[in-house]
């Protein structure tokens, strides 16, 4: 599902428009160099099997890849102890929104890029300077 982008080096970007941080992380990208592949999960969806390969390629498990702000984590019952990856996993591909955002696939690896700057590690090519959306400067 990724795209050839600058010299042959393919960035995929999970993202959810409304989000700033992901939004900060398409431009910062764009900012590198790359045409990155976008993927609008909450309108695309998600597989179990996607989000278990995400999940082991980024070191993170499924419980860390689960949003609680903004979602429906605490209603339906996610957020307690105890509760399995099946139970999460299934949760997400019937909830979307459940998949915090942006996670970021390139071949140096998967990573779920909260703050926005950690995308740079997943790059070849980092911009020199980028100001993010609420006028900070990184870099």
């Amino acid at each position: 599902m990724t795209t050839s982008s600058k010299n042959g080096f393919p960035v995929t970007i999970f993202h959810n428009p409304k989000c700033g941080t992901s939004r900060n992380v398409v431009a910062m990208v764009e900012a590198a160099g790359y045409t990155p592949t976008v993927v609008e999960y909450l309108k695309a969806g998600w597989t179990r099997e996607q989000l278990l390969s995400l999940s082991a390629r980024s070191g993170l498990s499924v419980r860390d890849l689960m949003r609680e702000k903004g979602t429906p984590a605490e209603e339906l019952g996610l957020l307690a102890d105890g509760v399995s990856d099946e139970t999460i996993l299934a949760a997400m591909v019937e909830h979307p929104i459940l998949v915090n955002r942006p996670i970021v696939e390139t071949p140096k690896g998967v990573a779920l890029a909260r703050p926005s700057e950690t995308v740079y590690a997943l790059l070849e090519n980092t911009p020199e300077s980028f100001t993010k959306e609420d006028g900070e400067i990184v870099r």
